[in-house]
């Protein structure tokens, strides 16, 4: 396990966020789950409490915390895409359920923001040439979620 580890508070939820990420994300797995000892808000005894899990490698923990503490749109996972095939399929598999947002963003049917991003577009927007970076800019705000060929027809003018 990492030093720091990301913390997911689910409203019941737990097992299946758990369970639809380590599938749809390579080098990822379940981990220890604890079960509660006692009745509470968000559960009855027994129940699974905490899910140890990896993805990509990384550290998070899935709690079934109760009802009352909603995901925001303050934080988010970054997920970074070779290319639009790998957009494209993380997009719909998020978008099951879920709900896009705008630039790149969406919601999954868990309530978790993600940014489904190429690898291409933090590229472009940090060009020297600030006139293309503005062009990706001005086309991207206009997405919902990114298009590769039109941000890099943006970034020629076209």
């Amino acid at each position: 396990m990492d030093k720091i580890s990301t913390f997911l508070w689910f409203d019941g939820q737990a097992e299946a966020a758990v369970a639809f990420y380590t599938g749809l994300f390579p080098d990822s797995c379940v981990g220890e789950m604890t079960r509660t000892t006692i009745d509470y808000p968000g559960g009855k005894k027994g129940d699974v409490i905490t899910i140890a899990f990896t993805l990509f490698g990384r550290s998070f923990i899935a709690m079934n915390g109760g009802p009352g503490h909603p995901f925001t749109d303050a934080i988010s996972l970054s997920i970074d895409c070779a290319d639009q095939a790998e957009v494209d399929r993380y997009w719909n598999a998020l978008e099951a359920g879920g709900e896009p947002i705008q630039c790149g963003w969406i919601r999954d049917r868990f309530g978790l923001s993600w940014q489904v991003t190429p690898r291409i577009l933090p590229q472009l927007l940090a060009d020297p040439d600030r006139a293309k970076a503005q062009r990706v800019m001005e086309a991207m705000v206009q997405m919902i979620k990114i298009d590769v060929a039109a941000i890099e027809a943006a970034a020629k003018g076209n």
